[in-house]
């Protein structure tokens, strides 16, 4: 959902394709530019290797600085890691950005978000999921008009009107300019000679291959380089080359830098193919260490990878990371089988990532969620794997129950709600002999099937749970599944119900001792019972008890809710500037998130403040960017009466002050926007600030009773919560 304000998520925003600099390839780069104008559909194809994805990536940013600023949405998917075709339409969901917290299949919100938007698809490493990645291209072609797709693999897709564009490698003095540069970026200064030259003619010209080459140089010549590769190429040129001399030098160019290596370098190069895309210092350390190859040896013989161009280093919001090329990593995992050790490191792997959600959802409660957030979407690819890993082996079940529900957070707090609900429904339908971890995953998939609008596999889920939990005599689940319930009559209305459920709720957590950001949503979803029942008084200070326990404990994502209640209390007493401050905390923390239903939340109550400080054509301005939102949440303001209050007494005041017409003009200019264009808007500068929090959803209630303050929208019950039970 992006407007012409922000052309959104670049195609070449992957720092590995620019952490060195493009060397050669300009012919190849105005042609390729000028494909992408012609041609809907363009496959970039190719040996492993040969700099595919780094001319697409290069093509596209070319084509981007070229082009009016902002206006088309780019969205490079990385396909390599992804082992399942059912979650290739997710994948590309991510890449563009497109935050969907409803129970809609992926591929009907990528056609309603990208419907009449000029944008560019890039679909990187696509050839072991080509059935699946050709079937949906085809489809978003044919009814998507503006769509261009660049496609790069070692196949085509085989679909009518695609335009082939395959790379070759490097001409020769490319090749050598290429590997002097990389040989520069060692200190090391290379002359162009015969040594060299016969090295990059060896070499066919393969961009992989010479760096694999020129990250040696530090220990040996060009002229060594060349012997050896010399002895190499003997060794493996025995078999025929059927067709495909440019495959087996690439693997010549890797096997020989594998033979290069130490048996230390080795053993750790097959070890981390286990990992899916980038990883970290410490879970290398920890899963690949151990038979042969000590913990506290791992960062040297790191070291000596990186230096050898087997693993690049970049930086990320969480830290630095590490990474391989798929070709490296592919090799890597060959050798890993044959040595019968993939098992086990496959083992080591998810047992990491187990201990990672587990420490990461109790750090949610602290002031390092942001810290949190940002290394859980850091290593979603190797939770992803861990997932995959739990699911396919039957005695594990319970663990993919346990990893998917610790995840709660990662689903609910961080906008990934529909991810979360495929892996829930997959762990949850598993018989694991372990009551407590299919407990958790329960009462989860019921929290996220709430804020997807689907009431009714929600409660299925939540009364399965509450029963069995009440047999297995287990008072967490009863706890959190009572909770559930109680959000569920929330946002239906009921609001006595809603009450008396949330109310046991909080004393069962009370008894057991339990004090998470789950049971603070929960007080703050007991205050919104008590606001749209008319005393507002409870519920603020209900929700200023939460804000007190967030602040003392630095938990900046259950005090959001609180403050969206606060900031309507705020409203109703006629303190429009302290609404507005408080509104403005509460939507950067849940635009930084990701959290789309408490951005559009925020976005909407803003509106009505803004309308009551005398701007109509801004309040319909912002309600038009709300709207534009809500289809990605799923049905607005749940349906509620309650929530839906602020929302008709905003619209109502601005079309009595600017007319019909101009009020459905604001809201066609506010639909222009997409969300962080409209948080930028809402919050009244450039860029949203990064804050954190979930907020409420939004309803319908009678206009007599929102201005007399006796029924009033609070923070989302159902967007928060569910912490370590289970």
């Amino acid at each position: 959902m992006r407007g012409p304000q922000s052309p959104g998520p670049r195609a070449d925003a992957d720092p590995s394709l620019e952490l060195t600099a493009f060397v050669g390839r300009s012919a190849e780069l105005a042609e390729l530019a000028s494909a992408l104008d012609r041609f809907r559909l363009v496959t970039v194809t190719g040996v492993g290797g040969v700099g595919k994805s780094r001319l697409a990536a290069r093509a596209v940013r070319r084509r981007a600085s070229a082009g009016p600023a902002g206006g088309v949405l780019h969205g490079r998917v990385e396909l390599a890691p992804v082992s399942d075709p059912q979650f290739v339409e997710y994948a590309v969901l991510e890449a563009l950005d497109l935050t969907d917290h409803t129970a809609r299949l992926p591929r009907e919100t990528l056609l309603e978000h990208l419907a009449g938007r000029p944008a560019l698809l890039v679909l990187d490493g696509f050839e072991h999921l080509v059935d699946a990645c050709a079937e949906l291209t085809a489809q978003l072609l044919r009814q998507l008009p503006e769509l261009r797709v660049l496609a790069v693999g070692r196949r085509p897709l085989g679909l009518a009107g695609e335009r082939l564009f395959p790379l070759a490698p490097l001409p020769e003095d490319e090749a050598v300019e290429l590997f002097t540069d990389r040989a520069l970026t060692q200190g090391l200064r290379v002359a162009d000679g015969p040594e060299v030259r016969e090295l990059c003619r060896r070499l066919e010209g393969i961009p992989l291959a010479l760096e694999l080459a020129a990250g040696r140089l530090r220990a040996l010549s060009p002229a060594q380089l060349l012997e050896r590769l010399d002895d190499r190429f003997r060794l493996l040129t025995g078999g025929g080359r059927d067709g495909l001399p440019r495959h087996q030098a690439l693997r010549t160019a890797i096997g020989w830098s594998h033979e290069l290596c130490t048996p230390a370098e080795r053993l750790l190069w097959a070890r981390l193919s286990v990992f899916a895309q980038t990883f970290e210092l410490e879970a290398a350390e920890y899963v690949c260490s151990g038979n042969g190859l000590a913990a506290e040896d791992v960062l040297d013989v790191l070291s000596e990878l990186l230096a050898q161009s087997v693993v690049s280093r970049e930086e990320t919001p969480a830290g630095p990371r590490y990474r391989m090329l798929d070709t490296v990593r592919a090799y890597g995992a060959d050798w890993l089988e044959a040595t019968g050790d993939a098992d086990r490191l496959r083992r080591r792997h998810r047992d990491w990532y187990l201990g990672l959600a587990t420490w990461c959802e109790l750090d949610w409660f602290s002031p390092r969620q942001r810290e949190v957030a940002d290394r859980v979407e850091a290593e979603l690819p190797n939770l992803r794997a861990a997932l995959e890993c739990c699911l396919t082996g039957p005695a594990e079940a319970h663990l993919a129950q346990y990893l998917a529900g610790s995840l709660w957070f990662c689903w609910v707090g961080c906008g990934r709600l529909a991810e979360g609900r495929r892996w829930l429904e997959r762990s949850a339908e598993l018989e694991s002999g372990y009551e407590q971890s299919r407990l958790k995953a329960l009462w989860v998939l019921g929290y996220v099937a709430i804020l997807q609008g689907d009431t009714v596999p929600a409660l299925k889920a939540l009364r399965e749970c509450h029963e069995q939990a009440e047999r297995s005599a287990d008072p967490a689940a009863v706890a959190y599944a009572e909770h559930r319930t109680g959000c569920l009559a929330l946002v239906t209305d009921d609001m006595a119900r809603a009450e008396s459920l949330l109310r046991s709720a909080l004393d069962r957590y009370r008894e057991i001792g339990e004090l998470n950001s789950n049971v603070l949503m929960g007080q703050v979803e007991l205050a919104m019972t008590r606001a749209f029942q008319g005393d507002l008084p409870d519920a603020v200070r209900l929700c200023q008890d939460v804000r007190r326990v967030c602040e003392d404990h630095g938990e900046r994502w259950a005090r959001s809710y609180a403050l969206y209640v606060l900031a309507y209390a705020a409203w109703l007493e006629g303190a429009a500037e302290r609404a507005r401050e408080l509104l403005a905390d509460c939507l950067g923390h849940a635009h930084a998130f990701h959290d789309l239903l408490g951005s559009v939340l925020a976005i909407e109550l803003l509106a009505l403040v803004t309308a009551t400080e005398g701007d109509p054509a801004e309040a319909a301005v912002l309600q038009g960017a709300a709207g534009r939102l809500w289809p990605s949440v799923g049905l607005p303001l749940f349906g509620s009466a309650y929530y839906n209050a602020p929302h008709e007494q905003c619209e109502a005041t601005a079309r009595h002050a600017l007319g019909d017409a101009r009020y459905e003009e604001g809201l066609r200019e506010g639909a222009l926007l997409d969300r962080p264009a409209a948080v930028a808007r809402a919050l009244g500068q450039d860029g949203g600030r990064a804050l954190h929090a979930l907020p409420a959803p939004r309803g319908r209630v009678p206009q007599e009773h929102a201005e007399t303050g006796k029924r009033e929208p609070a923070a989302s019950p159902t967007r928060k919560g569910g912490e370590t039970a289970g």
